[in-house]
């Protein structure tokens, strides 16, 4: 039988390449690389049907409406009975016709061609076609009966049988599909034509109609691979490197052939091929190539078949590809913009180049790859280099460009505050720029009368802005809630935020709360608020304790006496020695003490004090050095 070969089996079974000269075993698709088709035969296409096949074809009728049996018709339909309508095989047809068959009643043959033009001592695979057109359960009564076709090759005297096999039955279906078949066979020395035969195994009647399309003889051969001394099937090479030369061997599979006969080609472009002179062994040693070329070798079991394309098959291709040198890339101008832009350096190249970027003409740093844009980090000169091909090949030189950042203006924004009923300066705080006030005025400072949100866009006289936003609100007034004295400091403690400045007495004003160093007594604390709007202002007394003190005589901080208590009208100030001994109790006529008890000087060490005016009491401690 002939063995189907259809997706799963056809890997599984084909394959394996089974073929000797037993010819019940010459089953199967070629196995190797087939050739171009000698003879095909798809029958035509049109709406109308026929025309009939030449007289010798066939026994059976032809008809131009549905087929009885023994009949056949060439349609591009195959709506008949209770039959599949399927379209015809051959790809891309346009009410592509089929030949169509309604089996005898008496098995035998129904199809019958010669075919010529063939090599002589030359391998072939004839395939088909089939399809069987008779659904599952049929119209008719009984079981449908399956399609099973015999092929047969004979000599073109009708008398050596030199192939034949069988599909087996191919089994109805709702859903049918076109199947091939194939027969491998050789022809003998002198032999150019051959007999195909196509036969019915089984009766018609129930079932047994189908459909044939697609005929077709071509060339077999060996599958033939081609390798450089790399063992490599292809080389790749950039330009500009020298020319190449590979020494290519050609393997045939040797499923199919016996005897081998060679003849090299090469081309440029794998449309045109031209003979290579004198090479006609497996081996060839190529001229240094320099641009892209393509090399292969036909292959026949005979020299004589080697000068007719029809009794050969060909190699496959080994590539020999020399990737030009790409240009530079082309600039597309110098950048020149602002810090706050973001416009990169662009370049174009030509087909499929690729741009890499450096920091130099050559040598150098990558900076960024495969990208035709860059956004240079600062200010400088960048090249930009042209890539091409799978194994890179580069431009010889590469483009500059230039990338400068211009600074903006420098602003901080502000919130400052307006007295009622008053105005109020604002300013851009930076000369000699142009300015756009979000009132419509130009001038660096402008006047305004209300509360609000008012923004100046400043530009330099590189085009470069930048937009300051200043907050006027409505002058708060401060609310003090405490001042307090931190040994020699004051810190003024608010109940609110706002645009407040600081002063003591009748010193400068100052923005921080706080007050360093400074002698205790009796103070004024001012506070201007707003745009010089007012000041508010609080008394306050300012007590420092002396962390240490020297009675030693010296005339210079002989007692230990807190600066501001006596700005107090009552106050107790009590001092203890460090295991709880009360020293001293003095009260606003003698508020100090010498560093004696009962007339005795105290020994230098820590001694604590507390100190009680009205309701606040204030605890620590001082130093006694002698």
């Amino acid at each position: 039988m002939i063995v189907r070969c259809s997706k799963l089996l056809f890997l599984l079974f084909c394959s394996l390449g089974f073929f000797t000269n037993d010819l019940s075993a010459q089953l199967g698709f070629c196995t190797g690389n087939s050739g171009t088709p000698i003879f095909t035969e798809d029958f035509g296409t049109g709406l109308t049907d026929g025309p009939a096949l030449p007289i010798g074809t066939t026994n059976y009728l032809f008809t131009t409406g549905t087929p009885a049996d023994g009949e056949y018709t060439i349609s591009s339909t195959t709506d008949y009975y209770d039959w599949a309508n399927v379209a015809d095989h051959t790809p891309g047809d346009t009410n592509g016709r089929s030949l169509i068959v309604n089996a005898s009643f008496t098995a035998g043959e129904f199809y019958r061609r010669t075919v010529t033009g063939l090599c002589e001592n030359t391998t072939y695979e004839f395939s088909s076609w089939l399809i069987n057109l008779q659904p599952t359960n049929p119209g008719c009564d009984g079981i449908p009966i399956p399609i099973n076709v015999r092929f047969q090759i004979w000599d073109e005297t009708d008398t050596d049988l030199l192939a034949q096999g069988d599909t087996g039955n191919i089994p109805n279906s709702n859903s049918p599909e076109w199947e091939q078949y194939a027969l491998v066979f050789k022809t003998l020395p002198g032999q150019t034509s051959v007999i195909l035969k196509m036969r019915n195994n089984a009766n018609g009647g129930c079932g047994n109609d189908l459909a044939i399309d697609d005929i077709s003889f071509s060339s077999c051969g060996d599958t033939i691979t081609i390798t450089d001394e790399q063992n490599e099937t292809a080389l790749i090479s950039c330009e500009g490197q020298g020319g190449i030369t590979a020494e290519l061997e050609a393997t045939p599979d040797g499923t199919i052939f016996t005897n081998f006969a060679y003849q090299w080609q090469e081309s440029t472009d794998q449309l045109i091929w031209t003979d290579i002179p004198g090479e006609n062994t497996s081996r060839l040693v190529t001229s240094p190539i320099i641009t892209t070329t393509y090399f292969r070798t036909k292959v026949a079991e005979d020299p004589v078949n080697l000068s007719n394309d029809l009794c050969n098959v060909l190699s496959d291709v080994f590539e020999i590809v020399v990737i030009p040198t790409p240009p530079p890339p082309v600039s597309n101008g110098d950048i020149s913009q602002c810090e706050n832009e973001e416009t990169p350096l662009t370049v174009s190249v030509a087909g499929d180049a690729r741009v890499n970027w450096y920091d130099a003409p050559t040598g150098g740093t990558l900076l960024l790859e495969d990208s035709p844009s860059y956004r240079p980090a600062a200010t400088g000169t960048y090249y930009a280099e042209s890539v091409a091909g799978s194994i890179g090949c580069i431009s010889t030189l590469r483009t500059p460009l230039t990338y400068t950042v211009n600074q903006i203006p420098q602003v901080t924004d502000e919130t400052i505050e307006i007295c009622n009923g008053s105005s109020v300066v604002l300013s851009a705080d930076l000369e000699n720029m142009s300015y756009a006030w979000s009132t419509g005025e130009t001038t660096e400072e402008i006047l305004i009368t209300t509360a609000g949100e008012y923004t100046v866009v400043v530009t330099n006289s590189e085009g470069c802005s930048n937009t300051k936003t200043i907050t006027v609100r409505p002058a708060t007034q401060p609310i003090i809630s405490n001042i307090i004295s931190n040994g020699a400091d004051i810190s003024i403690d608010l109940e609110n935020e706002g645009q407040f400045e600081f002063a003591l007495g009748n010193g400068p004003f100052q923005t921080s709360p706080e007050f360093y160093g400074i002698q205790g007594g009796r103070y004024t604390v001012n506070i201007r608020f707003g745009n010089n709007c007012g000041i508010i202002s609080q008394e306050f007394i300012h007590l420092v304790i002396p962390k240490f003190f020297t009675p030693n005589a010296d005339g210079n901080n002989d007692v230990f006496i807190p600066q501001g208590l006596e700005f107090f009208s009552s106050f107790e100030l009590s001092i203890f020695d460090r295991f709880g001994q009360l020293l001293k109790n003095a009260g606003a006529d003698n508020p100090s003490w010498d560093g004696t008890f009962n007339g005795a000087q105290m020994p230098s060490g820590n001694y604590w004090y507390r100190i009680q005016i009205q309701d606040t009491v204030r605890n620590g401690y001082f130093v006694l050095k002698r």
